[in-house]
């Protein structure tokens, strides 16, 4: 259907559109757990790292550390439940990685593609986790 390049050039395209303010391309699970306000590594405003996509700092746009409270189903928008809509969950891995790939941080600071590490490692886990229905049931009871 599409092209490597097509679908990689909408990525990138996926990842600009976010980056103007106001706007958000992923919304955050209202079940995410969101405690404290935290604040930006980058800029130290506090608190606008929570609101939008929770990814981004609002003020600079710069990718934040990993929410250690977060758990796979709201990362990945789902319901905490065994049932899993495979196919929606596909979709937001891949929404998700043309967030936060490693790749698009190629030219930004050393810090920020350590980020984009840990988060592209959290998303990968999270994702063979809950696509499994072993794995997805024995994340639940634990």
């Amino acid at each position: 259907m599409w092209s490597s390049g097509a679908r990689a050039l909408l990525c990138v395209w996926k990842v600009r559109f976010a980056g103007f303010p106001g706007r958000s391309l992923l919304s955050t699970n209202a079940a995410s757990g969101k405690s404290k306000a935290r604040q930006c590594w980058n800029c130290g405003s506090a608190g606008s790292v929570e609101s939008g996509d929770g990814f981004f700092c609002e003020h600079c746009r710069a990718l934040q550390p990993p929410d250690p409270t977060r758990d796979y189903f709201s990362l990945m928008n789902c319901h905490r439940s065994f049932k899993v809509d495979i196919v929606k969950l596909k979709h937001r891995y891949h929404q998700l990685q043309c967030l936060i790939h490693p790749d698009f941080f190629s030219q930004k600071s050393q810090t920020e593609k350590h980020l984009s590490e840990k988060h592209s490692a959290l998303l990968n886990d999270a994702y063979k986790t809950l696509q499994a229905p072993l794995s997805r049931g024995l994340y639940l009871v634990s």
